[in-house]
């Protein structure tokens, strides 16, 4: 199993719609896709209370870029994020780390 930690830095103000987002639509076509996350937070204490950061759970590296390709171009997807920044961008910078559990590690 690998991880991937996505880090999402919001346009100031734009944190309600990007979660807002996710909630409504983003993790219903992950679903579709198969696409398993493994937790999402906001900062509480940090450099920025405008982020999101979450986890996604994959068995491969090939996993991953075919089920994420799939998601990048899924018509319920680009209609999704198009709506949603209707009102204007969200996201200015995201921030993407594969990651492998070390022996010792909880999460595995």
């Amino acid at each position: 199993m690998i991880y991937e930690m996505r880090i999402y830095r919001c346009v100031p103000g734009r944190l309600p719609a990007l979660l807002k987002r996710f909630e409504t639509a983003t993790l219903k076509i992950w679903e579709k896709h198969g696409i398993k996350q493994a937790g999402f937070f906001t900062t509480l204490i940090g450099e920025s209370n405008q982020e999101l950061t979450y986890f996604l759970a994959w068995d491969s590296l090939a996993e991953r870029e075919k089920k994420w390709g799939a998601f990048m171009t899924d018509p319920d997807w680009m209609k999704a994020r198009a709506e949603s920044e209707a009102d204007g961008q969200i996201v200015g910078n995201i921030v993407s780390q594969i990651l492998t559990p070390t022996a010792f590690s909880a999460v595995k």
